[in-house]
């Protein structure tokens, strides 16, 4: 079978200090035309990559390198945090910093090399296995599609590597499949979302960004994953901006009021539920995020600080907040609730009958929220429990990690603040979708216990 090798960088990546590679090659079957005659080049840059080398059937032991420590939790400032239990980004290829505080995307991101030549693989491969990922069918992939556009598979497996600091060349399954299986597809899907939401204006009118909505469970990964999509609509050159409900929480002083407005509510005491919002400020941030649609335009995103005031919380510094310029192609909006609607009294009453204030609050989501998305991701799990474990998982990993962190105890009771909704309203949710969508531009992810997509229902 002939080879050929591919350089899948238009422009080189600075240079790794110490690290010799320059006789890795990358080869790859051409899955996307057969019978073509194929040529064999090594490639054009002096620091070559390998992406392939190990990604299938291999257990060899991890090489040793000059790999810098990655925080491993994003928090929703956007914020790296050491220690969240994604066990996928740990495996053999990461080590942990016990410093929190390296800015999401803004810090430097690494290419990290074996001290060996590596095992030729080939694209063929990496096609086989994208192609037998649970997500392809779904989002409207055809093996056909991933072999025309091999190449960008490739490019964003390797900027995704060097995003999460992962071995290239020794990626673990977990690994393989989270990168490809599950953070590429989806991107995949949202620019396809983009490319429909464009076809709707005309040349030379202004084209507001498009909203897409990421509801997921706690501790599932949207955040991670949010985080992703990001960096790859960075280094495609697409403008975007991510956000979350927890940066729409009350001030400290308006969840007090909300407080003492509900006395004796547990699910209204500390901030989560639907009425610790400030629904306003939601609308006219949405909005002027929505009008960012030209050069020169920018608005600063809010933040929520949740160590202030010992862990209840507070409305971050303005002058803290993160600056977006226009002309914005896309905002990644993600929330444990988001797409929850109200139901009948009596359902969510036989749930839990602090739910019924709750399920009076939901009512204002949809023009608040809801009407500004025109894409959804809704990621579903198979019992809400899995957030207690996560979230457990998480807070073990900062202390060990020499960070504060919840008790086991602190952990159980936070959690069951959460879980009367989940049950009242992810049934709901996964079975209907939220109000007002499309179920057209509607993708339902199911993962497992690990975070991972599974072919589901």
């Amino acid at each position: 079978m002939k080879m050929a090798a591919l350089n899948i960088l238009s422009q080189p990546w600075p240079p790794t200090p110490s690290l010799s590679v320059s006789n890795c090659y990358y080869s790859f079957c051409n899955t996307s035309k057969s019978n073509s005659s194929n040529k064999s080049h090594s490639l054009s840059h002096s620091y070559h990559f390998s992406l392939l080398s190990s990604l299938y059937g291999s257990n060899r032991p991890y090489p040793s390198s000059k790999l810098s420590a990655m925080p491993t939790h994003f928090s929703k400032s956007g914020i790296l945090l050491a220690g969240s239990g994604c066990s996928w980004m740990q495996d053999n290829s990461m080590r942990h910093n016990n410093a929190a505080g390296s800015e999401c995307g803004q810090g430097q991101l690494y290419s990290v090399f074996p001290t060996q030549p590596a095992e030729v693989s080939s694209v063929q491969d990496l096609f086989s296995f994208i192609c037998s990922g649970p997500l392809i069918n779904k989002l409207g992939l055809t093996p056909e599609a991933v072999a025309e556009c091999i190449d960008k598979w490739l490019s964003y497996g390797l900027h995704l590597c060097r995003l999460f600091q992962l071995n290239e060349l020794y990626l673990t399954e977990p690994q393989k499949v989270r990168l490809y299986h599950y953070y590429i597809p989806v991107f995949f899907w949202c620019d396809d979302q983009i490319s429909q939401h464009r076809s709707l204006y005309k040349d030379g009118e202004d084209i507001p960004p498009l909203v897409i909505g990421f509801s997921a469970p706690q501790g599932c990964g949207k955040t991670t994953l949010v985080f992703a999509l990001n960096y790859l609509f960075q280094i495609t050159g697409r403008k975007s901006a991510s956000i979350s409900i927890d940066d729409f929480y009350l001030t400290a002083e308006g969840q007090a009021k909300l407080r003492e407005a509900n006395p004796g509510n547990a699910l209204l005491e500390l901030r989560g539920n639907a009425g610790s919002h400030d629904l306003t400020f939601s609308v006219e941030t949405l909005s002027d995020l929505s009008k960012l649609s030209k050069e020169g335009m920018k608005m600063k995103l809010p933040r929520y600080d949740k160590s202030a005031y010992n862990g209840k919380g507070d409305r971050a510094d303005p002058s803290t907040w993160p600056e977006v310029e226009g002309p914005l192609t896309v905002v990644l909006f993600e929330g444990w609730m988001l797409g929850f609607k109200p139901l009948p009294v009596e359902v969510v009453k036989a749930v839990d009958p602090q739910l019924e204030t709750v399920n009076k609050n939901l009512e204002a989501y949809y023009d608040a929220w809801y009407k500004f998305i025109k894409a959804w991701i809704i990621i579903k799990i198979k019992d809400p429990s899995c957030v207690y474990q996560w979230r457990l998982q998480a807070e073990i990993a900062m202390r060990e990690a020499g960070n504060p962190g919840m008790s086991d105890d602190e952990v159980k009771d936070f959690v069951s603040r959460y879980l009367p909704a989940y049950n009242a309203y992810l049934p709901t949710l996964y079975s209907e979708g939220p109000e007002g969508s499309d179920p057209k531009r509607l993708v339902l992810v199911e993962i497992d216990e690990g975070r991972n997509p599974i072919l589901g229902n």
